[in-house]
């Protein structure tokens, strides 16, 4: 299926203007879908929120489709901030979400707080996220209390990928399904002003949606939540070492830019480049 035009949207003054978590909230009351992507660098995140795009996360996926490794959780908090930092100068209007790493808000609040600090005074961060449940409310309270909006993210948390063992579907068992809900309640109580659902049932993210006042943003969780994210190198094709069916791929740029470098490489060994014209 082709990508939207991007000429519908970022047209209008109401197009153009800042995205809060409040906009959110009110997207949500009139049930008006939310869009979300990963950005990394600078150039990506202006392409991204000229296209209108309303929420852009510096996620610790970097790790992956970036830096080549095998999970999330090497990312440190010192390259959270790299990135957040060169990703928020090129963005005007979505509303900036910034990854926590792994063990960066796990220790106790005291540390979450400096670090969720940093991601918003140091980085340009307008709000961060965090993956848990009940354990971590007591974290998100602390954070949200001295003025720092947080994200919760449940069901397949990449954080634990170690604990799960595997990137498969989670809350299929009723236990697991109800403790997904009642994470999902805990996380709203604490303050949390948004929820991503990660990789669960179609109908469980559904149900959540409708029970949280609260907007619910899915990945791999059907289309009955308020909003959708993906990850942008996913989307693109950029990153082909897996492709999850919950992925739409929207180009195929890998094979773009790989023929694009060997086409180049050719034209140099050929000195077919640079052509007259080329030179000064």
């Amino acid at each position: 299926m082709p990508p939207p035009n991007a000429s519908q949207r970022g047209d209008s003054a109401a197009d153009r203007r800042k995205i809060t978590t409040q906009s959110l909230r009110r997207m949500k009351e009139r049930k008006e879908p939310i869009a979300a992507l990963t950005a990394y660098d600078h150039l990506m995140a202006q392409l991204v929120d000229k296209a209108g795009v309303d929420v852009i996360l510096v996620g610790d996926s970097v790790a992956m489709v970036v830096q080549g490794r095998e999970t999330t959780v090497t990312v440190t908090m010192e390259q959270m901030l790299y990135h957040a930092t060169i990703v928020s100068s090129g963005v005007e209007r979505a509303l900036l979400v910034g990854d926590l790493p792994f063990m960066s808000y796990q220790v106790n609040p005291d540390e979450a707080l400096r670090n969720s600090g940093r991601m918003v005074k140091e980085a340009g961060m307008e709000a961060v996220k965090v993956e848990g449940g009940e354990p971590i409310c007591a974290t998100v309270r602390r954070i949200v209390d001295v003025g720092i909006p947080v994200m919760g993210h449940l069901g397949l948390t990449p954080q634990s990928i170690h604990k799960f063992g595997t990137y498969q579907v989670r809350a299929t068992t009723p236990d697991e399904a109800e403790e997904v809900r009642r994470d999902a309640r805990a996380l709203q109580d604490a303050g949390a002003f948004a929820i991503v659902l990660e990789k669960i049932p179609a109908q469980l993210a559904e149900s959540i949606s409708k029970e949280l006042s609260i907007p619910v943003i899915g990945i791999g969780a059907g289309a009955g939540c308020d909003g959708q994210i993906l990850v942008t190198h996913d989307m693109l094709g950029l990153y082909n070492r897996f492709h999850p069916r919950f992925v739409r791929r929207y180009a195929e740029l890998a094979g773009q830019m790989h023929e694009a470098f060997r086409h180049y490489t050719q034209d140099v060994k050929a000195r077919a480049f640079p052509s007259t014209g080329e030179s000064y």
